[in-house]
């Protein structure tokens, strides 16, 4: 039942993402999960983040003006590997698409 469960809220969360960003939710196993024009996105939902945190503080400490966003390296690796993070709304800011 879990397993059904989390796959519903997967899905759910693909069909938001593709709706907010004007992407189509292809969502096939092994595939991308929404297809948009600039990005091949890859949607994730689960119910804690250790990241949010992370966003948290980025957030409190952001001057007026600026976006907060977290930049995750695993120690090791290339920094061309590196990840960033921030928040849906600022995205849509920066892409222009906030409604």
């Amino acid at each position: 039942m879990t397993t059904n469960m989390n796959r519903k809220r997967g899905k759910s969360a693909e069909r938001a993402v593709a709706k907010r960003l004007d992407g189509k939710r292809i969502g096939i196993m092994g595939g991308q999960d929404v297809e948009h024009p600039l990005f091949s996105i890859e949607v994730k939902s689960r119910k804690a983040f250790v990241a949010g945190d992370w966003m948290s503080q980025a957030v409190r400490n952001c001057p007026d003006g600026k976006t907060p966003l977290v930049v995750v390296h695993v120690s090791g690796q290339r920094h061309n590997e590196d990840m960033v993070i921030m928040r849906m709304g600022d995205f849509e800011d920066f892409l222009g698409t906030r409604k």
